[in-house]
């Protein structure tokens, strides 16, 4: 497998030089990069930072609430708290250094965070002064909202402090399947802070059925590797993000499907 990486992918795997996994939220970066993460951390330093790793108090939008039925949670506070905990255990597990960056969560973000505690019309209708008022039609187009502009820098900033200090090799992003707002973000902020060093991902489950932006892969010139190692031993890492692993499989199978790259 590692013979047949191509270019800089290839060149770093004869080397012991740190890896960085940018992470959408708090499940991402195992899905889609579980097993060879798990590979390589015996032999180098791997940092994972998760960028959006948070909530906000109610009242949430219906997109938020619905959200919070799937993961049979109550209180999106405790649920995130979960979350982090799940995080925390698999990737100490796995030997993996993380740090949760603490961006909320596209469908807890606010237009207007000092107002909406004394908004009447906020509280009756949350939507109003969500960022992204619903799911299908926002957050899952992947039209990121020109109010999300300062906080690209900011990660973007923290991100490129943080491949600095850890003196990182590679970059690993997500190419976005799917086009969750979240996940170009991370692809964005990703892009923009490796500059030659970026390796995109392929974001899973959601490759299941969905096929990364041509435009994007195209104008960027990239082409596909899969790594097939520990893919098998990867399931028990994703049934241990415990609040997430019944809706992301609701019959309970996660496919054994190589993770797939592009360089």
């Amino acid at each position: 497998m590692k013979s047949t990486a191509p270019s800089y992918l290839g060149q770093s795997f004869s080397t012991s030089e740190p890896w960085l996994f940018l992470s959408p939220h708090l499940d991402d970066a195992v899905l889609s990069c579980g097993a060879l993460m798990a590979s390589e951390a015996p032999k180098r330093e791997i940092v994972v930072l998760t960028l959006f790793t948070e909530c906000s108090p109610t009242p949430h939008s219906r997109a938020a609430r619905s959200f919070l039925r799937q993961c049979s949670a109550n209180d999106a506070s405790a649920l995130f708290k979960a979350r982090r905990q799940e995080d925390v255990a698999v990737l100490t597990g796995l030997g993996i250094r993380f740090r949760h960056l603490g961006a909320t969560d596209a469908l807890f973000r606010r237009r207007r965070e000092v107002l909406i505690g004394s908004s009447a019309l906020g509280k009756a209708i949350p939507e109003l002064v969500h960022r992204y008022p619903t799911y299908r039609l926002d957050i899952a187009l992947g039209r990121v909202s020109r109010g999300d502009r300062g906080l690209i820098t900011d990660l973007r900033d923290t991100v490129q402090r943080e491949i600095e200090e850890f003196k990182a090799g590679l970059v690993f992003c997500p190419i976005g399947v799917g086009r969750h707002v979240d996940h170009l973000i991370t692809r964005r902020v990703g892009e923009g802070s490796a500059e030659q060093r970026a390796v995109y991902y392929s974001d899973f489950p959601y490759n299941q059925d969905q096929q990364p932006d041509p435009a994007f892969m195209e104008s960027r010139k990239l082409s596909e590797w899969h790594w097939s190692e520990g893919i098998e031993a990867k399931q028990q890492h994703v049934r241990q993000y415990v609040t997430q692993a019944a809706a992301l499989f609701p019959d309970g199978r996660i496919p054994a499907a190589p993770e797939i790259y592009y360089i």
